[in-house]
């Protein structure tokens, strides 16, 4: 702890963002919305996830900080996301009256999340009851650029009045232990969650007026705590730095003497170069990430949402945590890991961040041991992964839930909801595709394949005419239990068999010295790679020639006609209007299932059976899940229906800002954020992923002017400026070898490193790529 007295107050030399297009700004104190504005605004690394609480304390407030991968039990519940202490609180006094948004007049009240720069700032103006008028500007970050490390800063002004101003901090640990002498010489705890400690320390620096009188006590009414007095002069203010490291027994042996060390080396390099260090890393996350959308503000500024909490979730060098459906910004789902992870948010990371894309299969990899247990005790053979996944990989699904309309019903995913196998094994070969990571596939992304198809081979059944059948499972659209044939879970377990016996063919191929140990260590036989082969080719996927529909399930065509289109505005949802028992005999579905297969699958079919299948489902789907709008704006753009897709890009972008699905307060929807970047990159952009480069089939929604975005592909970083009128696409190429561009059903090239392309739309189509010079 330095206190300095005669140093200059902070002045906030750095500022939010110039540009708005960057901000998410909350004006004014809504307790009724304040759950939801801490989720929307919360702050995160991948290792430490905050939400935006007032640090004074509010009775409206949730504050909550997490930690990735770490989980208590709760009771019959099981695991839950640990909610570490709110070591960020601090508590202003003026004259001995806390200062309080819930005493006196607030004057102006401003939280803003400056995305750019990964920020939270609040801008507070307040007249206590005796009329003194007090401003607050308050900095907060988790730091990108160390993960362990957190920091805030405090700016408080008396702007209309001499007297006292008093501070006070705390840690408040939440076991039994105290903290260790390791951390006790500056504010500190250690506490355990389940059979993992975490070691918290902080050290703060405070700067006021040399003019002013400064005391320093410790504060013997909370714990781990200290509190400065200042005897201030009118129109002068004092500024207080923190810094607080976080270290666990998931990391390091001594998670104490791990923060005290940290402590002291972040100290010594001071608080401003801790910041800029942080905004740096910000800035060269967005140089690979970033969407810039030209005519539509709306679009840009969740698209820059989307990408800032996707970024904001992923831990690059922690191989045993994974993201759950609301990140590290809320509890909702208890911290869970579900499929939404590799389907709907790894594409993200495997075009902009390979490493941390790696890193969260390799979680899957780390938790095979579980698939292998629980496949084992269902009685099949290979790896049954979990529907709802934590820190060990057994499968933690609730066994009941209260439904919206109180009754308590069965919770049959955890059982039934197998497609999760076969999602894991697409976005494994949807990574080795895009990144060529040999070294991967031979340690971990291959095993994973087998064992998936291990599970589909054994799960599968032949039936007398020749067909395979995988029955009593439930698909994406969880309002229909058990059935038999679902198209997602066949078409995806075929996906799963075919690309398992396409890797091993490959590797032998190519990695054959590597290869060969790995093989002869699992088993694999010829034979064996031949039977997925036949199993792939004989499942039933529900496709009819005739009609170019795909069925759902096994029997769907045949059941009830539900106008699910005019219930979509009602705040009553529709499974709770219909009921369960005419819900399973309706062709009401809750989300995106064979549509879903449009956007993950689109090489399969032609586009005839596509748009068929998209204009079948899509008035019967009630998009009860956060997930379904981002794929159906996705088809829709590939399809070039762009009244739809625009619509639908609309829904998705605004389930968080909006919080249209009434249910913000518990998180982020990170599924969703992930699904509206693909319908941007995938649908909007209309991106492949080819084998030897890529191609793209631009439709831009309406509004677009231009879209510009950077891309990886196998070590090649690829700038990609779309324009709409006149229509053009320019692709500037650094780094790896040649590769090839294209428009999809279009002209082609062979594009060398450091070149830059150009195909410009013609009324037959588009040109050829020309070589541009600038």
């Amino acid at each position: 702890m330095k206190v300095n007295a005669d140093t200059q107050m902070n002045d906030f030399s750095l500022s939010p963002y110039g540009d708005t297009e960057w901000l998410l700004i909350e004006e004014g104190a809504d307790s009724a919305r304040e759950h939801e504005i801490e989720s929307i605004l919360a702050i995160a690394n991948g290792y430490l996830g905050i939400r935006a609480s007032i640090p004074e304390g509010s009775r409206f407030s949730h504050p909550a900080t997490f930690a990735a991968g770490l989980y208590v039990k709760d009771g019959t519940l099981g695991p839950t996301f640990a909610v570490l202490p709110d070591w960020l609180q601090v508590e202003v006094t003026v004259e001995d009256q806390p200062l309080s948004l819930e005493a006196g007049r607030t004057l102006e009240h401003r939280r803003l999340l400056d995305l750019r720069q990964g920020i939270l700032w609040r801008d507070w103006q307040q007249q206590d009851p005796s009329g003194r008028i007090t401003r607050l500007r308050l900095l907060q970050l988790a730091s990108l650029a160390d993960r362990h490390l957190v920091i805030q800063s405090v700016a408080i002004t008396a702007e209309n009045y001499a007297g006292k101003i008093s501070l006070a901090t705390h840690l408040t640990p939440f076991d039994l232990r105290p903290a260790d002498k390791a951390v006790a010489d500056r504010a500190g705890t250690l506490m355990r969650v389940s059979q993992t400690e975490v070691a918290v320390a902080s050290a703060s620096e405070l700067h006021g007026p040399a003019s002013s009188t400064a005391m320093r006590q410790g504060d013997a009414t909370r714990a781990n705590g200290e509190r400065w007095s200042w005897q201030i002069s009118l129109g002068e203010g004092l500024c207080l730095d923190r810094i607080v490291t976080v270290f666990t027994s998931r990391d390091v042996i001594s998670p104490a003497k791990a923060a005290s060390d940290h402590l002291d080396f972040v100290c010594a390099r001071g608080f401003s170069t801790l910041v800029q260090a942080h905004v740096d890393a910000w800035r060269l996350r967005w140089e690979a990430a970033d969407i810039q959308i030209v005519g539509d503000e709306k679009a840009q500024r969740a698209l820059r949402f989307a990408i800032y909490h996707l970024i904001a979730a992923a831990d690059p060098v922690d191989e045993h945590v994974s993201i759950g459906a609301r990140g590290l910004t809320g509890e909702a789902y208890r911290g869970h890991v579900f499929w939404d992870t590799e389907i709907y948010m790894l594409p993200f990371y495997v075009l902009t961040d390979p490493p941390a894309a790696r890193s969260l299969l390799m979680y899957r990899y780390n938790t095979l041991q579980a698939a292998r247990r629980r496949a084992k005790a269902y009685g099949y053979k290979g790896a049954l992964y979990a529907w709802e996944s934590a820190d060990t990989g057994d499968d933690v699904t609730p066994q009941t839930a209260v439904a919206p309309d109180g009754r308590l019903v069965a919770i049959r995913t955890g059982e039934r909801e197998q497609h999760i196998s076969a999602d894991i094994a697409y976005a494994v070969w949807q990574y080795w595709r895009a990144t060529g990571d040999d070294a991967f596939m031979v340690a971990a992304g291959a095993e994973i394949l087998v064992e998936t198809a291990r599970f589909w081979a054994s799960r599968a059944e032949f039936d007398h005419d020749g067909r395979a059948h995988i029955r009593q499972v439930i698909g994406p659209d969880e309002y229909h239990e058990l059935v038999d044939d679902n198209a997602y879970t066949n078409t995806i377990a075929k996906f799963n068999l075919e690309r398992a016996a396409d890797a091993i063919a490959t590797l032998e191929r190519e990695q054959n010295s590597d290869w060969r140990l790995v093989s002869r260590r699992l088993g694999l036989t010829g034979k064996e790679r031949l039977s997925w082969q036949a199993l792939a080719a004989a499942l039933i996927t529900g496709f009819d020639p005739a009609t170019k529909l795909i069925e759902q399930f096994a029997g769907f065509f045949q059941l009830e006609e539900v106008d699910v289109a005019a219930q979509r505005g009602s705040a009553i949802p529709i499974d709770v209007q219909l009921g369960p028992e005419r819900l399973r005999r309706s062709k009401a579905i809750k989300q995106a299932d064979v549509v879903a297969l449009s956007a993950l699958l689109w090489e399969q079919w032609p586009a005839a059976v596509h748009e068929a299948n998209f204009r079948y489902y899509e008035p019967r789907t009630a998009h009860g899940s956060s997930l379904s709008p981002g794929f159906y704006a996705l088809v829709a753009a590939r399809l070039g229906d762009l009244a739809f897709a625009q619509a639908y890009f609309r829904q998705a972008a605004e389930i968080d800002l909006s919080d249209n699905m009434g249910n913000a307060a518990g998180g982020v929807h990170m599924g969703a954020l992930g699904a509206l970047w693909q319908a941007a990159v995938f649908g909007a952009a209309g991106l492949r992923l080819q084998e030897n480069g890529i191609a793209l089939d631009p439709h831009l929604l309406p509004g677009w002017v231009e879209m510009v975005f950077p891309l990886q592909w196998r070590g090649r970083l690829l700038h990609i400026h779309i324009e709409a009128d006149p229509r053009q696409i320019e692709i500037a190429v650094e780094g790896g070898g040649d590769l090839n561009l294209a428009i999809f059903e279009g002209p082609s090239c062979l594009a060398h490193t450091g070149r830059r392309y150009v195909s410009r739309g013609e009324q037959s189509g588009w040109g050829k790529w020309q070589e541009v010079c600038r």
